[in-house]
């Protein structure tokens, strides 16, 4: 059972992202949150496994609760931070602190459910395209030199994460196993030091190592 803490600082969005979530039977409502201070004080006391987090919210916004969440918990959960705009600058940066992906606000239920379950398993980069335009603006021009850690397989497989492939899909496309996919991304977030695949594929925008289309 995934359990699931709903951060929202409008009751009826909370109300209505419970209800969804509640009738799953493989997911639960841990609890709700109607700013960042108390997202931190649930999430610490409630340990849930996803949280939905709002960005922009009074006071201490989703971007400071997912710091806080992420750094001060001795095992924090995964968060999907949830916003208006594809383009909110919020949004990337709770991503690049360590948010694992993001969802639009008027994503129909069946995919708010698909990204909880997804986010989970740790399996698949959110909205890649909108990735892409996020990172774009603050890529460094320059060529990153950790790529030269990676093997050409890794290098391969990241550039293919890049795009939103699951581990399944990938092994698919490169005639692989899924075992051996799941290696290889294990390998090149180790190299990286990032914490999943967003921040993989974010770094690897920043750095020039993927160039936006």
């Amino acid at each position: 059972m995934t359990s699931v803490l709903i951060v929202d600082d409008e009751r009826l969005i909370r109300a209505g992202l419970a209800a969804i979530v509640g009738a799953e039977p493989d997911l639960s409502v841990a609890g709700e949150a109607g700013d960042g201070a108390e997202a931190r004080a649930q999430a610490a006391r409630l340990e849930p496994d996803v949280v939905l987090m709002d960005v922009r919210m009074p006071g201490v916004d989703g971007l400071e609760a997912t710091r806080r969440i992420l750094t001060e918990l001795p095992h924090p959960p995964k968060i999907l931070v949830l916003t208006t705009f594809e383009n909110d600058d919020y949004v990337y940066d709770a991503l690049r602190v360590g948010a694992s992906g993001f969802l639009l606000k008027r994503s129909r239920p069946e995919e708010i459910l698909q990204a909880i379950r997804l986010v989970v398993q740790g399996d698949i980069l959110l909205f890649p395209a909108a990735i892409r335009a996020l990172a774009a603006p603050r890529s460094a021009p320059a060529p990153a030199r950790w790529h030269a850690d990676l093997t050409e397989r890794e290098a391969e497989v990241l550039r293919l994460m890049a795009t939103g492939l699951s581990n399944a899909e990938i092994a698919d496309r490169l005639y692989l196993s899924l075992q051996t996919v799941k290696t290889h991304v294990g390998n090149l977030l180790a190299k990286l030091g990032a914490r999943d695949r967003t921040q993989a594929v974010i770094h690897a925008y920043e750095t020039g190592f993927i160039q936006p289309r």
